[in-house]
């Protein structure tokens, strides 16, 4: 698989902000991990509805999932063969619109939720545990899924709530543990900083549970078929994430020159997931 050998260069401001973090880490390490916690669990603005989304966006029923808040849920379709699609971390469920479209004329019934502190659902943002819960919520209601389609950190949600079947993971990653490494790769923290912000979110989320690295990481599932979709220049999951899921059991397709965000609508990418979930050679 092709690697990325050179990354664009950090924005000052995330390098101020991990020399920051590294200084204080030397003088109070679990003051650093609580101040890394707040930036890491922040999302930015909900993003709002593209043009280009507005059709499929508009033509959806909307529900509501009350979970630890409002979880503003969407359905397309007549019911039949639903598929649940699981957007990522500072995205919306409105940028699986291409996808919908073409679930819809393969006779699918897409089903997406806007998580907490994105799209439509109010935050503050809420746990792997708490997805897994709203994806329970809407199988019951509407079904077993016919398949999954997840997005950058929707992956590693999809893949901890549905054991079994067909899921399509697009720019996602493997090891749980990346959504720390690569957040202080971005600003340039050091291992200690990790090490805290690791410890902080344990503390708040888990109840001190260091288990959940390991336990919220891809592992072999047997009844499930994975297909791996991620391209060479994603600048935001390292592409060799995609062979920790190759690694599990996934078949890899590779993408170049789509990136990270672009992928999800690019028509050659749906083909292959449409494929994939009907069963059809590729």
């Amino acid at each position: 698989m092709t690697q990325i050998e050179t990354r664009p260069a950090r924005p000052a401001a995330h390098a101020r902000a991990g020399a920051l973090l590294d200084a204080t880490a030397r003088v109070s390490p679990r003051l650093a991990g609580r101040v890394a916690l707040e930036l890491w669990r922040r999302p930015g603005r909900p993003g709002s509805v593209r043009t280009s989304e507005r059709p499929v966006h508009d033509a959806a029923t909307i529900s509501y999932v009350d979970h630890r808040g409002r979880v503003t849920a969407y359905s397309w379709g007549d019911g039949e063969r639903p598929v649940l699609l699981v957007h990522g971390w500072g995205s919306r469920a409105s940028r699986f619109a291409g996808l919908v479209a073409a679930l819809l004329d393969h006779g699918y019934s897409p089903v997406s939720y806007d998580a907490w502190a994105h799209g439509a659902s109010p935050g503050p943002v809420r746990t792997i545990l708490d997805h897994q819960v709203v994806i329970g919520a809407l199988a019951g209601r509407y079904g077993g899924f016919a398949g999954v389609v997840a997005h950058s950190f929707g992956v590693p949600v999809a893949l901890h709530a549905v054991s079994a079947g067909r899921v399509a993971a697009i720019s996602g990653m493997g090891d749980f543990g990346y959504l720390t490494d690569g957040f202080c790769a971005e600003l340039g923290a050091g291992e200690a900083v990790n090490r805290e912000l690791r410890r902080a979110i344990e503390r708040r989320y888990f109840d001190g549970d260091d288990g959940i690295w390991a336990r919220f990481s891809v592992a072999p599932v047997p009844g499930r078929e994975l297909l791996v979709v991620h391209d060479a220049e994603d600048r935001v999951v390292d592409v060799r994430q995609a062979e920790v899921l190759v690694a599990a059991g996934g078949e890899l397709v590779r993408t170049s020159g789509l990136g990270h965000s672009r992928i999800l609508g690019d028509p050659g990418v749906v083909a292959e997931v449409v494929a994939f979930l009907d069963g059809s050679p590729r």
